[in-house]
């Protein structure tokens, strides 16, 4: 055997090994950026809504105009469930791709409705109502995005590392709200209020746009990992038919996360301007911080989730921390306001929460077969955050508004988080390969 034979044994010895990395990246990357996008554009709205508030809808009261921006952004969610149900259906008899192509598309329309939305002065009621086309779109896409991607993630590749692969769909709105973040410190730091009002709040939403055209030529290039047979009954019916129980369990438990993700990851930035009185310019820093923070800690619970015998364990614990720490850290934020402590707290409730997370997905999903499991997701995900996350920004600024107790956000946490522990503790664990 001379030394060209072995040199290309060697190469085909080292080649797989590289191309299962990449193909891997790939796939992590191609589900990963719908999902992305759209917590961009979230946490974009989320530290702008005192801004879009007074341009979009006007209002006498102090806190009207806000609760009017955060009743918008959450009106997005309720699209979100029948998004879930026509999507989550579409890729469990289609396949995961072609539902997660139309995602994109959807995504992109939404982000164009509000990047370009005349103002309440320039076009009237007109302008609001774009606006709320827009967030619609965006939450009817997301419904529908969220089940067909995680699923793709959990089936494509090595049952052993299913745990890190997942982990990507939540680190990714880590990602986005870092990003999101740093972008409207950065256009609060460098341009004046009227330059900010004028035109300067468009520019993220405009940034935004820019990764759709990589996101729908990487989701292109990937392989199907999901064909429904042909003769299959509808996905919906045989998922309520068949796992309905499973399906309210799992609204009940993805409650806490999710509430927890949007008031301090996206809402704290408003809290930290209106109730603790602190400038805009540094209270963005709490996203950027929460960011960071969803990201490593989700990364971290993708590798525990791969590693550890038991799932639920985690889970549980994650929960009984964030429901014990809460209210103390609200107590100390709004007794000694300071930016690194309300940063320090908010970035401790933000880790044990996404400590939990990737666990709690891999347990939802497993518990329903590969024929439902993109409807099944898309359900529970939608519903639950529908019901729960889409309308807690709005319920905790009418708290603090109704009893000016600034305690109100913590004590809602705590409440959604005895239900969430109610509902996991009643979930049978199940590992499929």
């Amino acid at each position: 055997m001379n030394d060209a034979t072995l040199s290309a044994d060697a190469s085909k010895l080292i080649a797989p090994p590289a191309a299962a990395r990449q193909s891997q990246f790939r796939l992590i990357a191609a589900c990963s950026i719908g999902n992305a996008l759209e917590m961009y554009d979230f946490t974009v709205y989320s530290f702008f809504a005192l801004l879009i508030g007074r341009l979009f809808f006007p209002s006498d009261s102090p806190y009207g105009s806000l609760l009017l921006a955060v009743a918008t952004f959450g009106i997005g969610f309720v699209m979100r469930p029948l998004g879930g149900l026509v999507i989550g259906s579409y890729a469990d008899r289609r396949g995961r791709k072609a539902a997660m192509t139309l995602t994109i598309a959807l995504m992109v329309a939404g982000t164009l409705c509000i990047a370009f939305a005349p103002t309440y002065a320039q076009a009237g009621v007109m302008g609001s109502l774009v606006i709320l086309s827009g967030r619609l779109l965006q939450g009817f896409s997301l419904g529908g995005e969220i089940g067909a991607s995680t699923a793709m993630l959990m089936e494509a590749g090595e049952v052993g590392q299913r745990g890190f692969r997942v982990s990507w769909q939540l680190g990714s709105q880590g990602i986005s709200a870092l990003i999101g973040a740093l972008t409207g410190a950065v256009l609060y730091a460098t341009l004046s209020p009227q330059a900010l009002e004028s035109w300067g709040w468009r520019l993220p939403f405009l940034g935004g746009l820019l990764i759709a055209p990589v996101g729908l030529y990487i989701r292109s290039k990937l392989d199907e990992t999901h064909e429904a047979e042909p003769d299959a009954p509808s996905p919906l019916g045989t998922l309520m038919r068949e796992h309905g129980a499973k399906v309210g369990l799992g609204i009940l438990s993805v409650t806490a996360g999710t509430v927890g993700m949007y008031l301090v990851v996206f809402f704290m930035p408003t809290y930290m301007i209106r109730v603790l009185k602190m400038p805009p310019s540094l209270s963005l820093l709490s996203g950027c911080a929460t960011g960071l923070t969803m990201l490593v800690a989700s990364l971290v619970s993708g590798r525990l989730a791969d590693r550890l015998a038991r799932r639920k364990p985690l889970v549980i614990g994650a929960l009984l921390f964030n429901v014990v720490a809460v209210v103390p850290a609200f107590w100390l934020m709004t007794h000694m306001p300071s930016v690194p402590l309300v940063l320090a707290l908010s970035v401790m409730l933000t880790a044990a929460a996404n400590l939990g997370s990737t666990p709690m997905l891999l347990m939802l999903m497993e518990l329903l077969p590969a024929s439902v499991r993109a409807s099944g997701l898309s359900v529970i995900y939608s519903v639950g955050v529908t019901v729960f996350g889409g309308s807690s920004q709005f319920i905790v600024t009418w708290l603090i508004a109704k009893t000016g107790n600034p305690l109100a956000p913590a004590l809602y946490l705590v409440a959604c988080g005895v239900v969430t522990l109610c509902a996991v503790s009643a979930i049978r664990e199940r590992r499929v390969s």
